[in-house]
């Protein structure tokens, strides 16, 4: 029988999310071929990874830093893609934070 987690998303990781969305449009705004349907699908692979998170978080890669609780979850978009920063605690998934890979501060 499969473990069942519930996956919940702190504030902070849904600031990030709008952030996200909100530089991929204006990515594309500012793009001379843009791409419409490329923040929707940004969109579609991270609520796809965040459905994985809901049979199998223990399958993510642990966080490199925090206090040996966190992981990571590698969401691959295009030639980059998402990091999503989650703890599990008994049977709940939670999302702290959502990092594109291209940002300044991410660390592979």
């Amino acid at each position: 029988m499969t473990a069942s987690y519930t996956v919940r998303l702190l504030d902070s990781a849904v600031a990030d999310l709008r952030r996200l969305e909100d530089f991929a449009i204006e990515r594309e705004l500012a793009s001379e071929t843009p791409d419409w349907t490329s923040p929707q699908r940004a969109l579609d692979a991270i609520r796809e990874g965040l459905r994985l998170l809901t049979w199998s978080p223990f399958s993510c890669r642990k966080a490199e830093l925090g206090n040996g609780q966190s992981r990571e979850l590698i969401i691959p978009f295009g030639g980059t893609g998402y990091v999503l920063l989650f703890e599990v605690v008994g049977h709940e998934v939670i999302v702290g934070a959502a990092r594109h890979q291209r940002e300044e501060d991410y660390r592979p």
